[in-house]
């Protein structure tokens, strides 16, 4: 006969000892070393968060960025800058060559479009102030041919009537920002929501239908503009 081997005992688990203060220590500084190589990789060296005991939570990586490389405009002067239509800036020129508008409608129009409010398409100036503003150079010249206070408002209302212009009552004057902006885009759309909220949709209302009336071709810009130019003006000089 041969002999069978006893069977062996039944295995036990073990006991396994204790996590000692200074192995969670280790456990830690490991972990704060994760950190900051993962921050180091980032761009940036995560702060060594203060050693705890338990479980432990990542709650977040901090990012910076760096400044934006572009330059900013260059611009005389310490009035900043507007932003204008390409195509209304070559009309300002071709009105004023064609003699369809006046002198002191170009004058008006452009003292007026660099003095808005930045952000609001608006400018808080009387006519007194405009006129006074466009002669302080000529005040200066001894001789020279000053602008009147009459020959202003006639200009105001001729602008008004191109919807370059339109007034905002208390001495403001506002500008058609489709032409002249000084502002973001964000804000031009939160102007041109108010000015249509104040007007509606009206084919005619501001700041639609540029004028004035030899701009034949207004069906071709994208403001949704009638095909009818309005009644011709007579000619003014001032």
């Amino acid at each position: 006969m041969t002999s069978e081997k006893p069977p062996r005992p039944p295995r036990r688990p073990r006991a396994v000892p204790a996590r000692s203060a200074s192995s969670a220590a280790d456990g830690d500084l490991v972990f704060n070393e994760l950190l900051s190589l993962l921050g180091d990789q980032l761009g940036e060296t995560a702060q060594a968060a203060a050693p705890q005991t338990g479980k432990r939570k990542l709650k977040g990586v901090h990012f910076e960025y760096a400044d934006d490389p572009r330059g900013v405009h260059q611009f005389a002067g310490g009035a900043g800058y507007s932003l204008a239509s390409n195509w209304f800036t070559q009309l300002l020129g071709q009105l004023a060559i064609a003699n369809s508008i006046t002198k002191s409608q170009l004058c008006v129009f452009l003292f007026v479009a660099g003095g808005q409010t930045p952000g609001t398409g608006i400018a808080e100036y009387t006519q007194q102030e405009i006129t006074d503003g466009l002669n302080e150079l000529a005040a200066k010249k001894e001789g020279a041919k000053k602008i009147t206070r009459p020959t202003v408002n006639r200009a105001v209302r001729a602008l008004c009537e191109y919807k370059w212009f339109e007034p905002a009552g208390n001495g403001r004057i506002r500008l058609n920002v489709t032409l002249w902006f000084q502002g973001n885009s964000t804000t031009q759309h939160e102007v041109l929501a108010q000015i249509a909220a104040d007007h509606g949709d009206a084919p005619d209302a501001f700041p639609r239908r540029i004028g004035p009336a030899v701009v034949h071709h207004q069906e071709e810009l994208d403001l949704n503009l009638g095909d009818e130019a309005p009644a011709a003006r007579k000619k003014r000089t001032g």
